[in-house]
Order: structure tokens, then sequence, then C-alpha cells
């Protein structure tokens, strides 16, 4: 299976579900954030949550600086976000899950989160009106079951979805962001 096969697409169950925190950081761990890097940027994304590759467990990788010729991946373990506040933002999101399209989602501008990296330190992450703050948000929500779409009125979630089916059927892939006719 190649980096893009990897990818769990919508509708899926496991991206509708709640995600189990990591008890212990192992080899597998390890293992499997290495895998969700390759494919965060096989896939040319800058967040990928465990769920998006089938495993319901609490991880998380974003890379918001690698666009920029550099790769400076964090990998956080069993986050959570202490603090979501500030003038709430409206930003068009993407998502590995649901290629083809783009949706406007409202967010707080800041966000604090706590998590453990690699190493089992506890870290704690600060973004404030940038798309760290986004992906931050975007990812963690990935670990409670909660896509980009569930943010959208009922009737806007209803249009997006035929959206999205229709870039699946036009060929979409992860990390189309649109699809041309």
């Amino acid at each position: 299976m190649n980096e893009l096969e990897d990818i769990v697409c919508a509708p899926d169950d496991r991206l509708k579900t709640e995600c189990a925190p990591i008890d212990e950081i192992t080899d597998d761990v390890r293992a499997l954030a290495d895998r969700m890097l390759r494919d965060m940027y096989a896939a040319d994304g800058c967040g990928l949550a465990a769920p998006q590759v089938g495993e319901l467990v609490q991880l998380v990788v974003i890379d918001v600086d690698w666009t920029e010729g550099k790769k400076n991946p964090y990998v956080l373990i069993n986050p959570q976000i202490v603090v979501a506040d500030g003038q709430e933002r409206e930003s068009g999101e993407g998502c590995l899950s649901f290629p083809g399209i783009q949706v406007q989602v409202r967010r707080p501008s800041h966000v604090i989160v706590r998590a453990k990296n690699l190493d089992g330190d506890l870290m704690q992450y600060e973004a404030q009106d940038n798309l760290m703050a986004i992906c931050l948000q975007h990812e963690i929500d990935h670990l409670h079951g909660v896509t980009m779409v569930d943010h959208l009125r009922p009737g806007e979630r209803m249009r997006t979805m035929r959206e999205y089916q229709d870039a699946l059927a036009h060929g979409a892939r992860p990390g189309d962001v649109e699809v041309e006719d």
C-alpha cells in the first residue's frame, strides 16, 4: 500500500470514533508516528491524525512549515486543548480524508495544547491567528470523531457532502484540495 492509499477517506466509521489514549510510548507508537509523517508529506498535508490512517489512538502529527522547504514536524500524543479563545476566525480548511473539497470553518483564533512528545515529555504548544492554531484544532477534533464538515450547518453539510462525492467521482485523492471538472 502506498502512502496515499493508507489514508482513510470519508465516509468511514473510524473518522467518527472517539480514540483511545496512548498509555505507553512504544516502538509501535514511534513506527505509527513515522508512518503518519510519511503519509502526510506524500499527500502534501500539514497535519494528520491517527484515525485518518485507521488507528484509533490519540496521536497527531503536524508540520505547518515544511512547504517552505524545511521539515519541522511535531508529534503530539494524547493532545488536549486547554485553552481555545480569542476572536473566532473563519478560514478555508481542507482535509486529507475529504479530498477535492475545502470548507469554511469558524474556530477560536488562539489555542493552547498540552501533549506528550515521543520522548514522553509533556509539552505545551500555543498558537494564535495562524495555520498552526487551525491545524491543532482540526487534528485534535479528529481524535474525538469530529471532522471539518461537522462544523457546518446541516444544509451546508449536505451540499458539501454532495460536492465531496462529485470530487471523488472525478478522481480526487488525498492531498487534492479542488478537482477540475
